[in-house]
């Protein structure tokens, strides 16, 4: 794996960031859902809008550092992951320049999911970061957000240990009632508060093909691998 010192990183600080209030113990990796790189980034770096992230990927693998690791960026929002709230100050936030669904969402290019992967492995090596704790935007808010959405390889950075897997091994109906499925997801990491976006979410993650927020066997199957240790699938 490539190492730090061989990415292709330049600086653009962003005033807004504070204090960690928690050690680093997650990745966030979101879309930048804005027309371009440069809108993105103009609105990261400005103070009006108190936004930022540690990191910004170009569509063409150019990584902009925007805000220091030890400090804590803005990027996560109203948040939840595995117990975590403050997760702005478990994490390093990532920003991956992509219109999103609101301006012409499109499959990711080679060259930036290679430098994302790089970083990510990175970062990952660095604070011991577990795969579960890589994790999207939508899986921490689920009823606000969909990026980095259902067109991001998840399969390629499970494929290098650097994400939870799509379980396709062994797999076994635990005959949940929704309401079991839910306590299962939450158990999982999830907020499910709304139980619509919290399973949409799940499967923007783990089954992009089919997002209609029902709560099938195939998501009961998936949900029980995810759970147990070391789950078997595109890695």
């Amino acid at each position: 794996m490539q190492d730090r010192a061989e990415l292709n990183i330049i600086d653009a600080p962003s005033p807004n960031f504070g204090e960690r209030l928690l050690p680093v113990s997650m990745i966030v990796l979101h879309y930048t859902g804005m027309r371009s790189a440069e809108e993105a980034i103009e609105r990261l770096r400005d103070p009006e809008f108190g936004v930022s992230s540690h990191y910004l990927v170009a569509e063409d693998g150019q990584v902009v550092r925007m805000v220091p690791e030890d400090k804590r960026a803005w990027h996560a929002g109203g948040s939840h992951w595995r117990g975590v709230t403050d997760v702005n100050s478990a994490s390093v936030g990532i920003e991956i320049v992509n219109p999103g669904h609101e301006y012409g969402y499109r499959p990711y290019p080679d060259e930036q999911i290679d430098a994302v992967i790089r970083l990510v492995a990175d970062i990952k090596d660095r604070y011991g970061i577990t795969r579960g704790n890589v994790v999207g935007h939508s899986d921490i808010a689920p009823a606000r957000k969909q990026d980095p959405g259902e067109l991001f390889p998840w399969g390629k950075l499970a494929r290098l240990r650097l994400a939870l897997p799509r379980p396709t091994k062994n797999l076994m109906d635990p005959g949940w009632t929704d309401g079991g499925f839910l306590l299962a997801l939450e158990r999982f990491g999830y907020d499910v508060r709304d139980p619509l976006a919290a399973t949409v979410a799940f499967q923007r993650r783990f089954r992009p093909e089919l997002i209609d927020g029902t709560i099938d066997a195939e998501c009961r199957m998936l949900l029980l691998a995810l759970l147990l240790p070391k789950p078997q699938g595109d890695d």
